[in-house]
């Protein structure tokens, strides 16, 4: 996150053009980057050249840090201010905004940067070194927050220059808002999460930043000059889960006199200290891939970033326009699909997606997005389909991370081979350790394992890893579900073994009473045909121990559905926020909803339900 302050704009918004006039664009491929710019070959190459050269600054200063990633960064460098107006985003368009240089955006899927050419002041792309290095530490699981913003402020006035790189140059704008505002107390700043008003209100918001970089380059610079590694110090006491009050305490020292270093340390009036370090070695530009971009081409790539940019209407344009002198255009209909995916519109977004995957088998994202509005919008596609798009689309690109999880999610929902969803389930763990939501799936794989201890394990340590109150209330909600599993399966184990002991009991003739609800009955149902979805109202909910029996009427049919275990049945919501804790036995009667389900190869048994979503 990156705190603004508003520059006057004195023009108003610009259309997007959709082709008006003839452009010469031009894509440069490096290994690492794609640049897309409307400027020329020779700036292209500089562009690239300078991006790779940021990559391996940032990999010399973080050589631990994880620098791949399963989607691509797209850099589109544009030549001039209006270009440049047409696709930034749309809060920056009013008068009073911010004048932008340029910007990254992050995606689950894909990752952008946008940028200026002719972009002006002291550090022009700093925004983009700011969110750089959030997407380097992304992948870390337990940096506190305001170590995580003061080292995106440190490296964002990083120069690049042919011989050499100045780093950690002072901020004219922090430090004088320091020196204006009183600091808040190191205990408050070290104990700044994502739920506090310091991290989200702008008054607040602003000496949590400012006070953020000027500790990290107190830090920074006394660890370089006493050959000191408290920084270092200070992460691997996090990374174990010590408090960051103590782990600050133990690194630092005494945290008064640390208050009392810090502020005089901001009001001092000769220069600060910063970094000059080698350039990194030449970048092998001979590598580069220059391809020049026709105008349907480069339309279609910024419609895709408009789309991401929550800019859907000017992306729509330049889509109809893409579509029109080029019907088969695969970027084109990947984000057709996108945008309809983003609104909602399920079944739209699979009919996209669908046609990319026939117009080019190699897009890993349209095969994921295909069996993803498969899952969730039902419809006609097979669970072979399904199952063979997303392992299309893991073996397309091993680094991307959904395909993973949705992988896992599928094959343990149809009680396929749940040791390969566990499987599936942990590499996109490992791939974006700090992902909560993976997590929690791969709980649920493991309670379809019975292994409930283990799932509860999974579930405490996503919960510090909770950066929002949505996420925090999203564990805690698995995770009273999976302490409630736990303590049903060890009553039932518990009956087994007091069943164990009455058979043994009546076969020594001591005991002639025993009955049929005191042995477990293994599990025989044995599924058939395709998965099959109803709309309905459910009705008749009755518990019996963890087996669940309802009854989803819909103005078409009724059906009857059974669940062995309660536990194991997906539960989500579609339009409304969960309140609380969900109790299948209490609160799905007379709930609208849809539910999945599969029938028996035996005819005389009930279907099974597998999955239920609840309605407004």
């Amino acid at each position: 996150m990156r705190r603004v302050l508003p520059l006057l704009l004195l023009f108003a918004a610009l259309p997007v053009s959709a082709g008006t006039k003839p452009e010469n664009w031009v894509q440069v491929t490096s290994p690492h980057f794609v640049v897309v710019t409307n400027a020329n070959e020779k700036q292209g190459r500089r562009v690239a050249d300078q991006f790779e050269k940021m990559r391996a600054l940032f990999h010399s200063l973080f050589p631990k840090a994880e620098m791949e990633n399963g989607s691509p960064i797209i850099v589109l460098a544009i030549r001039d201010e209006k270009d440049f107006r047409a696709l930034e985003p749309q809060a920056y368009l009013a008068k009073g905004s911010l004048r932008l240089g340029g910007l990254f955006l992050r995606g689950a899927d894909k990752n952008y940067v946008l940028m200026r050419m002719d972009a002006e002041g002291e550090h022009p792309y700093s925004i983009v070194y700011h969110e750089y290095t959030h997407f380097l530490m992304s992948k870390q699981e337990f940096m506190p927050l305001w170590l995580n913003e003061g080292l995106a402020e440190f490296y964002q006035n990083t120069d690049i220059h042919e011989k050499e790189v100045a780093l950690g140059q002072p901020s004219g704008d922090d430090l004088q808002w320091l020196r204006q505002n009183r600091l808040l107390p190191l205990t408050t700043l070290f104990a700044v999460d994502h739920n506090s008003p310091y991290y989200h209100e702008e008054n607040k918001g602003s000496i949590f930043y400012a006070e953020s970089w000027a500790l990290t380059h107190y830090l920074e610079v006394a660890d370089f000059k006493q050959k000191t590694s408290h920084i270092t110090d200070y992460l691997i006491l996090t990374s174990k889960q010590v408090d960051p009050v103590v782990a600050a305490s133990q690194s630092f020292g005494d945290l008064k006199k640390l208050q009392d270093a810090l502020e005089g340390y901001v009001r001092r009036t000769d220069s600060f200290t910063y970094f000059k370090v080698p350039t990194p070695s030449e970048i092998d530009d001979s590598v580069f891939k220059v391809q020049p971009m026709s105008g349907v081409q480069s339309d279609a790539v910024r419609a895709d970033f408009l789309a991401y940019n929550d800019r859907a209407t000017d992306a729509q344009t330049l889509l109809d326009h893409v579509l029109q002198q080029d019907p088969n255009n695969v970027s084109a209909h990947e984000t057709k699909g996108y945008i309809e995916f983003r609104q909602g519109h399920l079944e739209e977004a699979k009919k996209w997606y669908a046609k990319a995957v026939e117009l080019d088998s190699r897009s890993y994202l349209a095969h994921y997005y295909f069996a993803a509005m498969s899952m969730q919008g039902g419809g006609s596609s097979s669970d072979e389909q399904v199952e063979s798009a997303l392992r299309t689309s893991v073996k397309l690109n091993p680094s991307f991370a959904p395909a993973f999880d949705l992988l896992g999610v599928f094959l343990a929902s149809r009680g396929k081979d749940v040791d390969e969803a566990h499987i599936m389930g942990l590499t996109a763990v490992s791939l974006e350790p700090a992902n909560v939501r993976y997590r929690i799936n791969v709980a649920n794989v493991l309670m379809r394992m019975n292994q409930s201890n283990n799932a509860l394990a999974v579930l405490r340590y996503a919960a510090k890893l909770a950066k929002t109150p949505e996420e925090s209330q999203m564990v805690e909600s698995f995770l009273a579900h999976a302490q409630e599993f736990a303590e049903a399966q060890e009553r039932q184990a518990e009956w087994q073994r007091q069943a164990g002991k009455n058979a043994q009991t009546d076969e020594e003739g001591e005991n002639d009473n025993v009955t049929e609800a005191d042995t477990a009955k293994p599990d025989t149902f044995v599924a058939a045909g395709p998965h099959h979805s109803l709309v309905g109202v459910l009705k008749g909910v009755r518990c019996q121990s963890a087996a669940l029996d309802l009854t989803v009427t819909s103005k078409v049919m009724t059906v009857k559905l059974h669940a062995e275990n309660y536990y194991h049945v997906e539960y989500t919501t579609l339009n409304i926020a969960p309140t609380g804790n969900l109790n299948p036995c209490k609160d799905l009667e007379g709930r609208p909803a849809k539910v999945e389900y599969v029938e028996s190869a035996d005819k005389s048994v009930t279907p099974r339900v597998l999955a239920i979503e609840l309605h407004k």
